[in-house]
C-alpha cells in the first residue's frame, strides 16, 4: 500500500492542520493501523500538534498586542473569558 505524501505542515492553515490532527487520532483509535503505519501517523501528529500550538501562541501574542491593555493581560483574564 502507497501512502500519500503529507503536505509540508507549514503550508497548511490552522483550520487543516487541526483537522488532520483529529483524523490521525481517529484513525489510531481505531487500531485497524500495522504499527509502522501507526508510528508514521504518530509522528505526523505530533509534528502537527507542534504547530498548532505554535500557532496558536502567535495567535494569543497578537491577541495581547491589539489589546488596549497590551501586556496587562495576562492568562487568567484569558481564560475567565473563555468560561
Amino acid at each position: 500500500m502507497t501512502k500519500p505524501k503529507s503536505k509540508p505542515i507549514a503550508t497548511l492553515s490552522f483550520e487543516k492542520i487541526f483537522s488532520e490532527l483529529e483524523e490521525n487520532v481517529n484513525k489510531l483509535e481505531a487500531g485497524d493501523l500495522s504499527l509502522d503505519e501507526s508510528l508514521a501517523l504518530f509522528q505526523r501528529g505530533m509534528e502537527l500538534a507542534k504547530q498548532c500550538g505554535t500557532m496558536l501562541d502567535a495567535a494569543e501574542l497578537r491577541v495581547k498586542e491589539l489589546s488596549p491593555r497590551g501586556d496587562e493581560m495576562d492568562d487568567v483574564e484569558l481564560n475567565e473569558e473563555e468560561g
